[in-house]
Order: C-alpha cells, then sequence, then structure tokens
C-alpha cells in the first residue's frame, strides 16, 4: 500500500490524524495534513482507508496492488 495527500486541498479537518496517528499528522500554524508513513505497515492501514474514507475533502488517496487507486468519490 502507498498513501498519497494532495496538500493544497486539505481543509485541516484534522479527521485522518484522529482515525489513523500512525499514518498522519497535522501542521500546528494551520492544520493541514502531514503524511507520517508513505507506505504504512500491515496493522496501519485499514486505518489508512478509514481516514481515506472519513477525509471531508477527499485529500488521501490510497494505492495498492490489487486496485490501482482507492479516492473517496467527492460530495455532489
Amino acid at each position: 500500500m502507498r498513501v498519497e495527500v494532495h496538500l493544497d486541498k486539505c481543509i485541516g479537518s484534522g479527521v485522518c490524524a484522529l482515525v489513523a496517528p500512525d499514518v498522519f499528522d497535522q501542521r500546528d500554524d494551520d492544520g493541514v495534513v502531514i503524511l507520517l508513513a508513505e507506505h504504512p505497515p500491515a496493522q496501519h492501514q485499514e486505518a489508512a482507508y478509514e481516514a481515506a474514507n472519513r477525509c471531508p475533502a477527499s485529500v488521501i488517496e490510497i494505492h495498492t496492488n490489487r486496485w490501482p487507486r482507492y479516492r473517496r468519490p467527492a460530495s455532489p
């Protein structure tokens, strides 16, 4: 698994850091996501998927061998 974030679209909600604190953190000044683990170990992968699913700005992409991309669909 490889995690990718789009910093320019992050709104700093902090959901990712709450759901997957071993994979994501936030900058102190503006709350924008910090990717701590581009290739998270197996025990943190489910949390990374959950963070991608719950991100209100859909800035987290999960790349795997089984699925080329996972990205939560944008809200209508």
